[in-house]
C-alpha cells in the first residue's frame, strides 16, 4: 500500500459530502448513541448500589468493589470490540456498523434486567451479569469510535465541532435520564423495592432506548465520505501495524486526550457525589439529584464551546478550557474536602472545566486519522485508554477510600488534566491537523 492511501482522505466540500440543508438524520443516528451508551454504563454505576446484595450475595465492601470490577470489565472488552467492530466500520460502513452494535446492546441490557438473583443461581447470577457487560462492551468498542467518524465525516466543515458538542451532549442527556430513573423509581416503589429487584427496570430502560436508537438509525443514510472511498478500502485494508507505525503522533494525541476526558468525566459528572459523601460534606442522595443540574449547565457549556472553535479555531478553545482543568481540579476539590466551599459550587465548576473535552474531543480525535482507518486507528487507541483509566476509576477510588487514601483520588485526576493539556501540543504536529483542521 502506498503511503498516499493510508495518510489521504477525500476531502469533498460541504456540497458533495450531505444533501442540502443541515444532516439532521445523520446528527440525530450519532446523538442516540451516545445517550444509549452513557446511560447503560451510568446505571450500572448508580445502580450496583440497589443490585450488588441481589446479584453478588451481599451489600460488603468487598462485594461492592467487586460489582464495580464488573463495570471495569466491560471497559476492558472495548478494546477487542474496537478492534473487530472498527474493521466492520471502515470496511461496511458506519451506518451498517451503528445499526449491528446497537442491537447488541439493546439485548444485552434486557439480558441483564433478567439475570436471575443469587438467591436463585447463586454465582452464576454474578458470572451472568459480567458475560452480559462483556458483550455489551465489545458492542461499545464498536459504537463509540464510528459514531466519532460518522459525525466527522458528516457535519458541515463550518458547524463540525458544534456538531461535535451536540452528538456527545448525548452522553450528558443519558446521564440525566439515568438520574431522572432513579428519581422516579424512588418516587414510586421506594428503595427497599429497589434493593428487592425494583432496579431491573432502570435496564429496561436502556434495552428500551436501544430500540429507539435502532428506528432511528434506520432513516440515517451512509457518510458521503466513506462512500467516496469504499473502493479504495475495500481493495487492500491497511493492516493496524501501519496505522500504528504511520501516525504515531496522532495516535499519541488520542491517547493524551482520551486519557485526561475519561478521567475527568468519571470523576466529575459520576464519581464526585459519592467523594463527597465519602469526605462527608454531602448528602450522597441530595448531591446526586444535583448533578441533574450540573449536567444541564454542562451540556449548556459544550454547545457554547463548540460554536466558539467552528468561530475562533479549535485549538485556542482546547488550550484555555484543558489549563482551566489543570488549574481547578485540586484547590477545588480540597477546598470541598475541607469545607471551604459547598459541594455544589465545586462540582458547577468541575463540571464546566469537563465541557471542554467533551465538546470537541471524540470528533477531533476522529479527524487525526484518514477515513480509510479512521474508526479501528483511533478506536482502538480510545477504547484501550478507557479501559485503563476510565472503567477502573470508580472501583480505584473505592479501594482507595477503603484504605483511608482518598486525597490520591484529586492527586489523579490533576495528572490526567495535565496530559489533556499536553495533547494541545502534540496535536500541533499531526498532518492532517495543521492542513484540514486548524
Amino acid at each position: 500500500m502506498t503511503e498516499r492511501t493510508i495518510t489521504e482522505s477525500p476531502t469533498p466540500d460541504d456540497s458533495a459530502r450531505q444533501r442540502p440543508g443541515l444532516p439532521r438524520r445523520e446528527l440525530a443516528a450519532a446523538t442516540v448513541g451516545g445517550i444509549v451508551e452513557s446511560f447503560d454504563w451510568t446505571v450500572y454505576v448508580i445502580f450496583a448500589a440497589f443490585f450488588t446484595a441481589d446479584l453478588f450475595g451481599s451489600d460488603s465492601l468487598g462485594a461492592t468493589i467487586v460489582a464495580y470490577g464488573g463495570f471495569a470489565v466491560g471497559f476492558v472488552a472495548r478494546p477487542l470490540g474496537s478492534l473487530f467492530f472498527g474493521r466492520v466500520s471502515d470496511s461496511r460502513g458506519r451506518r451498517f456498523n451503528l445499526l449491528l452494535c446497537m442491537s447488541i446492546i439493546s439485548v444485552a441490557s434486557i439480558g441483564i434486567a433478567l439475570v436471575p438473583p443469587a438467591a436463585a443461581i447463586g454465582i452464576w447470577s454474578a458470572v451472568l451479569l459480567v458475560a452480559l457487560r462483556i458483550v455489551q462492551g465489545l458492542a461499545y468498542g464498536g459504537e463509540g469510535p464510528t459514531i466519532a467518524a460518522y459525525v466527522a465525516e458528516t457535519a458541515p466543515r463550518r458547524h463540525r465541532f458544534l456538531f461535535s458538542a451536540i452528538s456527545y451532549g448525548g452522553i450528558m442527556f443519558g446521564s440525566m435520564l439515568v438520574f431522572l430513573t432513579v428519581a422516579v423509581l424512588n418516587a414510586t416503589i421506594g428503595e427497599e423495592a429497589l434493593r428487592a429487584g425494583g432496579w431491573r427496570w432502570g435496564f429496561v430502560v436502556g434495552g428500551v432506548l436501544g430500540l429507539l436508537a435502532l428506528w432511528i438509525r434506520a432513516y440515517a443514510p451512509e457518510s458521503s465520505e466513506f462512500e467516496g472511498g469504499r473502493a479504495a478500502v475495500a481493495a487492500r485494508p491497511p493492516a493496524l501495524t501501519v496505522v500504528f507505525r504511520e501516525h504515531r503522533t496522532a495516535l499519541l494525541t488520542i491517547f493524551l486526550l482520551t486519557l485526561g476526558g475519561t478521567v475527568t468525566y468519571y470523576y466529575t459528572l459520576v464519581y464526585l457525589p459519592k467523594f463527597a459523601a465519602a469526605a462527608g460534606r454531602a448528602d450522597t442522595a441530595s448531591a446526586t439529584s444535583f448533578m441533574t443540574i450540573v449536567l444541564i449547565v454542562v451540556l449548556v457549556a459544550m454547545l457554547i464551546v463548540g460554536a466558539c472553535a467552528d468561530r475562533f479555531g479549535v485549538l485556542p478553545l482546547m488550550r484555555i478550557t484543558f489549563a482551566f482543568n489543570v488549574i481547578g481540579v485540586l484547590p477545588m476539590t480540597f477546598a470541598l474536602i475541607h469545607g471551604a466551599l459547598p459541594f455544589e459550587v465545586v462540582a458547577l465548576t468541575l463540571g464546566l472545566g469537563a465541557a471542554g473535552f467533551a465538546a470537541v474531543g471524540s470528533v477531533l480525535s476522529a479527524l487525526l486519522l484518514p477515513t480509510a482507518v479512521r474508526a479501528v486507528g483511533a478506536g482502538v487507541v480510545a477504547t484501550v485508554t478507557v479501559a485503563v483509566f476510565g472503567g477502573t476509576f470508580p472501583m480505584v477510588a473505592e479501594a482507595l477510600h477503603a484504605f483511608d487514601l482518598r486525597w490520591v483520588i484529586p492527586g489523579y485526576v490533576f495528572v490526567a488534566a495535565v496530559a489533556l493539556l499536553a495533547a494541545t501540543h502534540t496535536v500541533t504536529k499531526v498532518r492532517l491537523f495543521t492542513e484540514t483542521v486548524q
